[in-house]
């Protein structure tokens, strides 16, 4: 972990990208600005993850979750935010579980082709060892014939 906040910088493309959203058409932010948002941001992000952990610390665990980000939110009294966060977080369940129906459709059709070659491979192989016998039912027929 970092000692000190200065440490932890977001980049300054995320940064940048973030300020242009936010700010209307021909504002124009200088570097000493972004230099200072991108302090707060940092600074915000490991506040919030740190009471996010204290969360999950009071429930035994060590894995933070959803659950504990908008407690903490909460707690730092930014309540106002904790609804778009639900809309958010949902949104991204929906894509998450979206990816996953996508996945497994792809694992099954990727088993059913497969299926489909060995089967289709199991027939050319039945195929050949009819031809290869063919001809020697037809040798010993001649020599029957011969006989």
């Amino acid at each position: 972990m970092a000692e000190r906040p200065e440490d932890l910088n977001l980049p300054n493309a995320v940064i940048t990208r973030i300020i242009k959203e936010a700010l209307p058409d021909g504002v124009n932010v200088s570097k000493e600005a972004r230099r200072a948002i991108s302090q707060a941001a940092s600074v915000f992000v490991l506040y919030a993850t740190s009471c996010a952990n204290n969360f999950a610390m009071k429930a035994k665990r060590k894995t933070l979750n959803a659950a504990d980000v908008l407690a903490a939110m909460e707690e730092m009294e930014f309540e106002r935010f904790l609804e778009p966060l639900r809309e958010a977080l949902e949104v991204y369940k929906k894509g998450q579980k979206g990816k996953k129906e996508v996945s497994e459709q792809k694992r099954k059709e990727k088993e059913k082709k497969n299926e489909t070659d060995n089967d289709k491979s199991r027939e050319e192989e039945d195929d050949e060892e009819r031809m290869d016998e063919e001809p020697e039912a037809e040798n010993d027929a001649e020599e029957d014939v011969e006989n």
